[in-house]
């Protein structure tokens, strides 16, 4: 399924990992946390079970520098679920991963070391450039062979990546250039509030966004939307062509590799943003946990559509956690006789 991975030395401890064994990818992210478990098979892998639940870990850590002792609680209690399910499922080899608010909390650390404490998870803070890159091997699968280039973004709860790629036929795409901007949907929430915003309000949102990308934009040129792929990895991406499709709950098999234009996104986002929070909340693809944070979300992709104009995207569910199953197993193909040294 996808055949680029973390960098090599990144990877998880193992319990006699091989090509029938059961694999774990955790990402643990500013809003969410986020759980796949697979088997290998022939063509990638095939998930078994997952686990996905809204934590705002990263709740007020933009203005007080730390993670907040109740998103924490919220957090571990997810974890422990997490770890109880890969027992169950007798996962043999895995790999919990925590981005931008571990990244930026001063505590970060601290909570990595209570995670293991309390959970028995090893959690990894990983880097921006290590995130962009387990991204970027998530979505392999869904890159079109005939574009000359491809931007890979992924709208976060803290920042916000975007990776021009030059795909490579069979082989794993090469990353030309990447950026990260400090702009999620919870900070932006935070900032701005998440319930109707006026036309102004929202414009300048898009415009403050739209000045931090432009730096980036100018250093690869501009786009020719003829030879130029974008997907959109994100829960904003996902959330939106939901509502697109008129879902009655959502089904990453109806969203997952989809092409929606920028036209029909725009009329999501003007829907959306036209609506009250308790309103959007009614919508079954949204719900009340993600209300507040899909305006937020929609003015950074309305940034990134502004500056890019490309026309379509293509609308990814999957990323990081792709990226760590696949570099996993790769690890393990390459090398069929390998034994743990370390236990998990």
């Amino acid at each position: 399924m996808v055949t680029a991975g973390a960098p090599a030395g990144k990877m998880a401890c193992a319990q006699a990992p091989g090509r029938r064994g059961v694999y774990g990818a955790l990402d643990l992210g500013t809003n969410n946390c986020r759980l796949l478990i697979a088997r290998p098979v022939r063509s990638g892998f095939k998930v078994i079970d997952s686990f996905s639940r809204i934590v705002r870990l990263g709740e007020g850590v933009a203005s007080s520098g730390h993670l907040l002792e109740a998103a924490v609680e919220r957090t571990i209690e997810a974890l422990k679920l997490c770890g109880a399910k890969m027992r169950r499922r007798g996962v043999t080899r895995k790999r919990i991963v925590a981005t931008e608010a571990c990244r930026i909390a001063a505590n970060g650390g601290a909570f990595a070391e209570r995670v293991e404490k309390e959970t028995g998870l090893s959690l990894e803070i990983i880097s921006r450039d290590e995130e962009a890159a387990l991204t970027v091997a998530g979505c392999v699968p869904l890159l079109d062979g005939g574009a000359r280039r491809a931007l890979v973004f992924d709208i976060g709860g803290g920042s916000t990546e975007l990776i021009w790629l030059a795909p490579n036929g069979a082989q794993a795409p090469r990353i030309l250039a990447w950026t990260s901007i400090p702009y999620g949907v919870v900070q932006t929430a935070e900032r701005h509030g998440g319930d109707r915003l006026s036309e102004a309000t929202f414009g300048a949102i898009v415009d403050e966004i739209e000045a931090e990308l432009k730096p980036f934009a100018e250093a690869q040129g501009a786009v020719n939307a003829h030879d130029v792929q974008m997907i959109g990895a994100s829960g904003t991406v996902t959330t939106m062509a939901g509502v697109h499709l008129g879902l009655k709950r959502y089904d990453r098999t109806k969203v997952d590799g989809i092409d929606v234009t920028f036209e029909e996104i725009n009329r999501v986002r003007d829907r959306l943003t036209g609506m009250r929070r308790h309103e959007r909340a009614r919508l079954p693809t949204i719900g009340p946990e993600r209300a507040d944070l899909v305006v937020a979300g929609a003015a950074i992709l309305s940034a990134v559509m502004r500056v890019w104009p490309v026309g379509r995207m293509r609308v990814a569910d999957r990323g990081v956690r792709e990226g760590i199953l696949s570099g996993l197993m790769a690890e393990d193909r390459a090398a069929p006789g390998h034994k743990a040294t370390r236990a998990c």
